[in-house]
C-alpha cells in the first residue's frame, strides 16, 4: 500500500465508524500486534483544557535533557502525521504507510473472526505505541483523547506519572452530566505504582482526584495558586515562578498558560523526586522552546489575528479574560466555528459582548460540524452583528478588511477549522 491508499482507508472506511468508548476492542488489535505498548514508560495527560500545552511543556524539558521522548497528540491541527512524534519531529509518511498496512491487515483478520473493526482513534493510538517502540523511546507523554476510563489511551500499564490539566464540563454525553462524573472519568487513567499531579482545579474534582488517587495508595501533589507567580506578560510571552523555579520564560500566551506552566514544572519537580535527573537550565530551554499551534497564537499583525482553540465553556472563559487583558479598548472581529455536538450557547453567551462584528464559519467536519448559517441565527439572538460565511478564506478576509490595521481578529469555536485558517497565512508567505 501506498500513503495515499492508507490516507483513503483512514477516511473512506475507518473514520465512518466514529468513536466507540471501550477497551475491548484496541486490547485486541494490540494483542495481536505483539503488545508494543508494554516496552514503553508513559506520562499520562488528562484533563479538559490544557492538555497540549502542558504536554508540550513536559515533552520539551525532557527532550532538551537529552530524552527521547514520544508524543500521542489529540486532536490535530494540520497535518495527519502531527499525533505522532518525537522529539518535535513528526512520524515520516513511510512509517506511518508501513504501519497502517500492517494495522489493516490485523483488522482484516479481526472482522473475518467476526469481532468489530478498531475505530480511527484506536489504530491511531496503536500505530503510535508501535512507532515509540521502534524507535526505542525512553518516555511517552500520552494524551487522552476523551475522559479516561474507557478512553483508548488506558490500555498502558507502565505509568510513571498522571497529570491532570483543568477539568470542566464538556463531552457530556459521554463523560457525564456533572462534574464529578467526568473528574470521575478522568481519574480512571490512574494506575497503582504510578504518581499524580493536578493544576489547579475547583474543590468538587480536586476531591474526586485525591479520592481516587488515595484508593489505590498513589501519591498525588496539586498546584496551588499561592506557590505560582506570573511576572512580565505581553505578546512575546510570559514569565511564572513556581516554587523553586523563579522568572521561566514561557512563550505560550494567555493568562492560562501560566497555570499550564506551573503544572507542568509540578510534574517534572515529581519526576526529578523519582529519580529522573533533570537540569534546571534545560528544563528552562526547552520551555522557551515551546509552541503550541492555536493556542492564543498570533498569526499576523495589523491586524492582529489571534488563532485559539477556545471549544467549550471554560476555555472560552479564559480566552476572554485573556483578550481583554492583551487588548483593552481595542475593536474586536469574532471567526467563530463550532461542532454540533458541543454546548456552544455558553460559549456564544460567554463572547459575544466583546464581539464588534461575527463571522461564522463551518467547520471541515462534516459529520459534526454546526452549519454557519445556524450557528448566525444562534448568535443573533444575542448579537445581532453576525454574518455566515461561505469559507474560512471568505470570513478571514470580511474580518480582517473590518477591523483595519488597529483592530484584532479572534477566531475560535473549535480546533478543527484552525488547519485551513493557518494554511490561509503559510500561503501568503510564499
Amino acid at each position: 500500500m501506498k500513503y495515499e491508499d492508507v490516507m483513503e482507508y483512514m477516511e473512506c472506511k475507518v473514520n465512518k465508524l466514529g468513536s466507540v468508548p471501550g477497551l475491548d476492542s484496541i486490547r485486541e488489535l494490540l494483542n495481536r500486534m505483539g503488545n508494543p505498548q508494554d516496552a514503553l514508560t508513559f506520562i499520562h495527560v488528562a484533563g479538559t483544557n490544557g492538555k497540549g500545552s502542558v504536554s508540550t511543556l513536559i515533552a520539551n524539558a525532557l527532550s532538551a535533557n537529552g530524552y527521547k521522548v514520544g508524543r500521542y497528540i489529540s486532536p490535530i491541527i494540520s497535518e495527519y502525521r502531527e499525533r505522532i512524534q518525537i522529539n518535535n519531529r513528526m512520524i515520516s509518511k513511510n512509517a506511518v504507510t508501513e504501519g497502517l498496512s500492517d494495522i489493516y491487515d490485523i483488522c482484516t483478520a479481526m472482522e473475518a473472526d467476526g469481532l468489530s473493526h478498531p475505530t480511527a482513534f484506536e489504530i491511531e493510538t496503536a500505530l503510535g505505541f508501535q512507532y515509540f517502540k521502534n524507535k526505542k523511546c525512553d518516555y511517552v507523554v500520552l494524551e487522552t483523547g476523551m475522559g479516561g476510563t474507557l478512553d483508548a489511551t488506558n490500555i498502558v500499564k507502565n505509568t510513571k506519572l498522571c497529570v491532570f490539566t483543568s477539568v470542566s464540563m464538556d463531552h457530556m454525553a459521554v463523560l457525564g452530566d456533572t462534574l464529578t462524573e467526568i473528574a470521575s472519568n478522568k481519574a480512571g487513567i490512574l494506575k497503582s505504582g504510578c504518581k499524580a499531579v493536578s493544576g489547579l482545579q475547583c474543590e468538587e474534582v480536586l476531591k474526586i482526584l485525591k479520592e481516587a488517587a488515595e484508593a489505590l495508595n498513589v501519591p498525588f501533589t496539586a498546584v496551588e495558586k499561592g506557590d505560582m507567580k506570573c511576572g512580565r506578560q505581553s505578546l512575546k510571552g510570559q514569565k511564572i515562578s513556581y516554587k523553586g523555579y523563579k522568572q521561566v520564560d514561557v512563550p505560550l500566551l494567555g493568562s492560562f498558560q501560566a497555570e499550564n506552566a506551573a503544572l507542568a514544572l509540578e510534574a517534572l519537580i515529581v519526576l526529578q523526586k523519582d529519580g529522573l535527573k533533570l537540569k534546571e537550565d534545560k528544563i528552562r530551554k526547552g520551555f522557551m522552546d515551546s509552541e503550541w499551534p492555536a493556542r492564543f497564537e498570533i498569526l499576523s499583525k495589523k491586524p492582529y489575528v489571534i488563532a485559539d482553540g477556545a471549544h467549550n465553556e471554560d476555555a472560552v472563559k479564559k480566552l476572554m479574560e485573556t483578550v481583554r487583558f492583551y487588548f483593552t479598548n481595542q475593536r474586536i472581529i469574532y471567526i467563530m466555528g463550532v461542532l454540533k455536538d458541543k454546548d456552544y450557547t455558553p460559549m456564544i453567551q460567554e463572547s459575544v459582548a466583546l464581539a464588534e462584528y461575527i463571522f461564522t464559519v463551518t467547520s471541515p467536519n462534516k459529520e459534526r460540524a454546526l452549519p454557519a448559517f445556524e450557528l448566525a441565527k444562534i448568535i443573533r439572538e444575542y448579537n445581532p452583528n453576525v454574518t455566515a460565511s461561505d469559507s474560512v478564506e471568505e470570513a478571514l478576509e470580511m474580518a480582517r478588511l473590518m477591523a483595519g490595521d488597529d483592530g484584532v481578529v479572534l477566531a475560535f469555536g473549535s480546533l478543527s477549522y484552525m488547519g485551513k485558517l493557518r494554511a490561509c497565512f503559510e500561503r501568503e508567505r510564499k
